[in-house]
């Protein structure tokens, strides 16, 4: 059972402030003002996903986050023409219930043909492989194709340029191979056509990192393969600002591969990107006890979510094996969690001791504000078991003055909740 400093922290419950003696001495003649504050909601950007087609419309209300694929061929069919209504329609549905959206593009689906954009496929040079995947038909793309390379960065810089702000999108998740997640485990693998070259791998993350500035996009912890990734060779890859999902998480052997796949991307990578993935359907016990309070394969959810610094797992069959009082409850020891522990104010300035007492950090901008002023700190920089003393100065702060974090990636409805029991 995976056990972590992080998972001791979440548990305490108490956030009186336990800095009396320790104040900064430009605080020491502060007033403290009382405060009580509780999280009572799964936060904004974390917990357990639902998939937007399929999940529960009733629990949808109390979660924050759904998740859908798409194809390629869904945005563009004809060359430099893309229509993104789709992915917007999507997107507005999601907001509209006060939630934010996980998208992961493909261009292989077991059983399916490819979504390779038509144009792409009505080339001469263009010719796909048919082979059995799962004992299903399953259609691969060309990646001898210069056009197909050309197109996929394309895609990926325009999605940037319209996306990278856009508040209804959480996270991004992109790959290769059979859904997208890194792999060819059964059917006609071969590096160069039916999976992408390094070469190009190499090219396309490296326009990832120039193309996004706030998105924060993920690749499969079966990247750590040699076999289809570049990132054994050419470590310097390490460098850029991706994070993780894993698609088998707390499947029985995760000990084994998956946590050498996670130990490979390196155990500080949830500081700047996060780390997240999907329920393991090995089999189907995988899917019904995942939650259980008492876990299952020796392992439980809160503690391995700590261990793994985990901001989000999506969990569609979920609701099928559990309440949802425990499917929030588990939603809500994922990603940040913020309390305020103290709190002091003097002549239009307030001090507030901020931590972060989650199993993650908030990847995007987020502050402490007061009567309509930021806070001097930026809380996507607060690490879990941190904590910082956070300055605001107005005119209008007294001591009725209740300090909110805010953060511009929020649709309507959404709100970033702390605990405080400051006396």
């Amino acid at each position: 059972m995976a056990v972590s400093v992080f998972a001791v922290l979440a548990s305490c419950g108490n956030n009186q402030s336990e800095s009396d003696g320790t104040v900064p001495d430009q605080y020491a003649d502060f007033e403290r003002v009382p405060l009580s504050s509780k999280i009572e909601n799964v936060q904004p950007m974390t917990g357990i996903v639902l998939w937007t087609s399929l999940a529960n419309p009733v629990l949808k209300k109390d979660l924050q986050l759904e998740y859908t694929y798409m194809g390629y061929d869904d945005i563009c069919k004809e060359k430099d023409v893309f229509d993104w209504t789709p992915l917007d329609e999507v997107l507005d549905a999601v907001a509209g219930r006060g939630n934010q959206l996980i998208v992961r593009f493909h261009y292989t689906y077991v059983g399916q043909e490819t979504t390779t954009p038509d144009y792409i496929k009505a080339m001469p040079d263009y010719e796909e492989t048919v082979g059995l995947s799962e004992g299903r038909e399953t259609h691969f793309p060309d990646w001898r194709c210069e056009e197909l390379q050309r197109f996929h960065k394309e895609f990926y810089k325009r999605f940037a340029e319209r996306y990278d702000k856009d508040p209804r999108l959480a996270f991004l998740q992109t790959g290769f191979g059979l859904w997208g997640e890194y792999h060819i485990y059964d059917g006609p693998f071969e590096l160069g056509r039916t999976f992408p070259s390094k070469e190009f791998q190499t090219e396309f993350f490296q326009g990832m990192e120039t193309w996004f500035d706030d998105t924060t996009w993920s690749i499969s912890i079966d990247a750590a393969d040699d076999t289809y990734a570049p990132f054994r060779k050419n470590t310097s890859l390490l460098d850029l600002r991706f994070g993780n999902f894993d698609d088998s998480f707390m499947c029985e052997d995760h000990d084994g591969y998956n946590r050498q796949s996670w130990k490979f991307f390196g155990e500080e990578r949830y500081m700047t990107a996060p780390f997240g993935g999907e329920f393991s359907y090995y089999t189907d016990e995988d899917q019904e006890h995942a939650l259980d309070p008492e876990g299952m394969h020796g392992m439980v959810f809160e503690d391995e979510v700590a261990y793994y610094h985990m901001t989000y797992i999506i969990g569609n069959d979920q609701p099928s094996y559990q309440t949802p009082d425990r499917i929030i409850e588990a939603s809500m020891s994922m990603g940040y969690k913020f309390a305020v522990k103290d709190f002091r104010i003097n002549d239009g300035k307030a001090a507030i001791l901020i931590a972060n007492t989650g199993a993650a950090p908030i990847y995007r901008d987020a502050y402490v504000a007061l009567e309509g002023a930021l806070g001097d700190y930026n809380l996507r920089n607060l690490m879990p078991g941190e904590e910082k003393w956070v300055e605001v100065t107005s005119s209008g702060i007294t001591s009725s003055s209740v300090p909110e974090i805010v953060c511009d990636h929020l649709v309507e409805g959404q709100k970033i909740e702390y605990e405080a029991d400051v006396r």
